[in-house]
This record gives structure tokens, C-alpha cells and sequence, in this order.
């Protein structure tokens, strides 16, 4: 008996072979046939695995675009015998999602599960997330979401916990190469380009399989009597733009990148990091503050002068603008990099931090509080205060923490830079502080 709730019934004529976009006409038509996906449809992988004991879960499908998330759900689906139903949460709000709710109750009760794919799953607000959890625990629905951004950020904890996390890779040169390969048997000719420009071609689609696709099937539109070179092709196309978004994981990966580059010595990783934050449009102001901060937390007075150094910077970003003011921001990054390294004030800060959560009632010792009043005076206030510039080498060595407190050891500088300079000071005072019972 057909199925009268199948999606196919609410949808359109599929459009003619003649006007479908080439990434539609190769569409894998079994698992088998996805590529760039192995670790997760290998057999030892997590939906290899799923299928193969016949115990699909709900999914998250995490990936960049053009890997293969909606493929694979359509694939899940038909694989399982679940009807298949997608939607957008970008044009999609309650009264969509309660007639897709009600529809698979029905479905469900003819037999047949539903397996719902929500892409973009992340443009749900809380709310709507939440109305998905109860058909999922009843079995109305399996779901598959898709999602561009870090789901641990995005989804909630409630949705996460019902739902098995899969992770996508962008595709390799090598992915893609397979796919043009696929591409050029269902075209039914070689495209025309030197192994030079179809690698280049293969490169600007920045792992993005639907991107190369499209490409493609540009390219293989030409009329040109010879292979066409990388100059020439690149004079047709347009380059993709660089994946990135300011406000996504992106953004947060790219930082995180350009930081560990500086804190690992390597100006070139680093600059490279810039580069790419920078061509994606990032606000310079941002990566001028981040930048003043590394300098802060991983160099800190092993060069006391990488703080000035950044915030000059700024300061001429400020004046110059850009483009010229961005060569500051390299400049200040190549400073960073090359700068010795210590965390040692950074760690010194935490740690006093936590060591005044601990002890935040004590008292300072009387000896350092100031008596502006007589009554202050009969307390105690400022009694056997010790002035150190009286002291012959201008050290008292008196203690300073609240009487009682276990002097804890805070800031331990590094054998590096001008911190090996602080280091041979703060030597000097413990052993002095040592000698004077302080």
C-alpha cells in the first residue's frame, strides 16, 4: 500500500534530467558511493556500525558545507525504509513543525517510521528544539539535524543528550578529484583543462564538494579547441571566498590557531592565521585587542616591552586604517612570536585569585594599616610598621599577608628573557625575607 503521507505527495514534480544541476544528476544513490566519509561509514565507523546492527539513533550531522549531510540522510533513510521528510529551520517555525509532527503520528500508525532531517538545525531557537524531544523519546521520529556550527554550542543539552554527535570532514584534494572523475562519466567527456588548472579548480572549491560541482559544470560548458591553462581559467572563474564566519566556530578555530601559533614561536603559522582572519573580514580592532592580550598572558615580563609593542599598533591601525594599519598588526605578531615566552604572571594572577577566594575575610596585619584616628592608634593600627627606605638596603622583609595566613609562593618566574633578571631579585628577597624571620 503507498504511502499517502510520503513526502513525495507534498513536493513538486522532480524538474527534467535536462535542467538538473549536475550535483543533483550524481547524487550517490547508496552509501557505498559517498565520498570523503570513510571514518564515519567505514565499517568501524559510528553510522557504519548503526547500520549494520540495524540500530539507527537520532543523528547530528556536524560538518562545513558541501560533505555530504543531506546525501547522507537521504541515504540513511532509504536504507532504514524510513520515509524521508526535510525541512529548513530557516523558513520553518511552529505551525510547520506541528503539521510535520502530526503527520509522521499518522504515518506511524500506517506502520512506517519517519526519519526528519532538519538542516541547519541550529537557527531553532530553544523553544523549538525542546518541541522536538518528545517524538523523538515516542519514536514518531528519528532525526537527523545538520549544522554548519559547533553543536556543543549551539543545541540544546536536552536535544544533545538524545542525539548521537557525527562529525564530517571537508574534502580532500583527493575527495574531490574522485568526484570530478564522477562528474566527467555522467557529463560524458574529460573537462578541458591542463592537470594544472584542474587541480587549481579542484583547490578553489576549499573542500566544499557542492562548490566544485558547480564549478564543473562551468567549466565543462566552455568551447575551446585545447586544454585551457591555470591563467586562463582562473581569468573565467571567479575564486571561491574563504569559509568564514565572525560570529561562528570558524572564528573561534581561527583564533584559537593564530594564538597557539604566537605562543609556539613560529611567525610564519602565525601571519598565516592573521592572513586568513583578515581575508575572511575580520574586524582589525578585535585581532588588535587578542594580539595585545597574547602578550599579556604568554610573554608577559619576558618582555615587558611586547605590551607596548602591541598597543602601538593599535594606535597606528587607529591613525593609519586599512590597509596600511594592518601591517602594524603583522608586525606586532612577528614581535610576539619571536618574543621569549612566560606564563609565569599569568599563573601568578590565577593563583592569587583563588587564594583570595579562599581567604577573602582575613584582615591585613595591623602593622601595615594606616591610624588617621586616635581610636585606630589604641588598636594597634600601624604598630611596628617597619619604613623600608629606612632600612640600609631599602628591604624590611616584614610580612605583608594577614597574620595566621600560610605564606603561599605565587609568581614563579622563568629562566627566560628579563624574567631571568626578576628572577635573580625575587631570589635575593626570599633569602633576605628568610634571614629577617619575615
Amino acid at each position: 500500500m503507498p504511502d499517502l503521507f510520503d513526502a513525495s505527495t507534498f513536493s513538486d514534480p522532480p524538474p527534467t534530467p535536462a535542467v538538473r544541476p549536475l550535483a543533483d544528476r550524481i547524487r550517490p544513490v547508496r552509501m557505498g558511493d559517498v565520498i570523503g566519509q570513510d571514518k564515519v561509514l567505514g565499517p568501524d565507523g559510528p553510522l557504519g556500525s548503526m547500520l549494520a546492527s540495524k540500530s539507527l539513533s537520532s543523528l547530528i550531522l556536524w560538518g562545513p558545507p558541501g560533505v555530504g549531510k543531506t546525501t547522507i540522510a537521504r541515504l540513511l533513510a532509504d536504507e532504514t525504509d524510513l520515509a524521508f521528510v526535510q525541512i529548513s529551520a530557516i523558513f520553518s517555525g511552529v505551525p510547520e513543525l506541528r503539521k510535520v509532527f502530526d503527520t509522521a503520528r499518522l504515518r506511524r500508525q500506517q506502520g512506517r517510521g519517519t526519519l526528519l532531517f532538519v538542516d541547519e538545525i541550529h537557527r531553532f531557537n530553544k523553544a523549538q528544539q525542546d518541541s522536538f524531544l518528545p517524538y523523538m523519546e515516542d519514536g514518531t521520529i528519528l532525526l537527523v539535524g545538520a549544522t554548519t556550527e559547533n553543536p556543543s554550542f549551539e543545541l540544546n543539552a536536552a536535544l544533545m543528550s538524545r542525539a548521537v554527535v557525527i562529525v564530517l570532514e571537508r574534502l580532500s584534494l583527493r575527495d574531490l578529484e574522485l568526484l570530478a572523475q564522477r562528474a566527467e562519466r555522467e557529463l560524458g567527456r574529460k573537462l578541458p583543462l591542463t592537470a594544472e588548472a584542474r587541480e587549481s579548480l579542484l583547490e578553489m572549491s576549499d573542500g566544499d564538494g557542492r562548490a566544485a560541482l558547480n564549478l564543473i559544470e562551468q567549466v565543462a560548458a566552455w568551447k575551446t579547441d585545447k586544454p585551457m591553462d591555470q591563467p586562463a581559467m582562473a581569468q573565467r572563474l571567479m575564486r571561491r571566498a574563504a569559509k568564514y564566519d565572525k560570529s561562528g566556530d570558524e572564528h573561534f578555530n581561527l583564533i584559537s590557531a593564530l594564538h597557539k601559533s604566537v605562543r609556539g614561536s613560529d611567525p610564519d603559522a602565525a601571519l598565516y592565521w592573521l592572513g586568513r582572519m583578515l581575508e575572511g573580514g575580520e574586524d582589525p580592532r578585535y585581532l588588535a585587542r587578542r594580539i595585545t592580550r597574547m602578550a599579556v598572558e604568554d610573554i608577559g615580563l619576558a618582555d615587558p616591552a611586547a605590551q607596548r609593542h602591541c598597543l602601538d599598533a593599535w594606535a597606528l591601525y587607529e591613525r593609519l586604517g586599512s590597509p596600511e594599519g594592518e601591517l602594524a598588526l603583522a608586525q606586532a605578531v612577528i614581535y610576539l612570536a619571536l618574543a621569549p615566552k612566560s606564563n609565569a604572571g599569568y599563573a601568578a594572577y590565577k593563583a592569587a585569585r583563588a587564594e583570595a577566594k579562599r581567604t577573602g575575610s582575613l584582615m591585613p596585619p595591623a602593622h601595615i594599616l594606616n591610624a588617621p584616628t586616635k581610636m585606630m592608634k589604641d588598636q594597634g593600627y600601624g604598630a611596628g610598621y617597619a619604613y623600608d627606605h629606612d632600612a640600609e638596603d631599602g628591604f624590611s622583609g616584614q610580612n605583608y599577608f594577614p597574620d595566621g595566613m600560610k605564606r603561599p609562593v605565587l609568581y614563579v618566574p622563568v629562566e627566560r628573557g628579563f624574567e631571568r633578571e626578576l628572577k635573580k631579585r625575587l631570589d635575593w628577597f626570599v633569602s633576605q625575607r628568610l634571614k629577617r624571620g619575615g
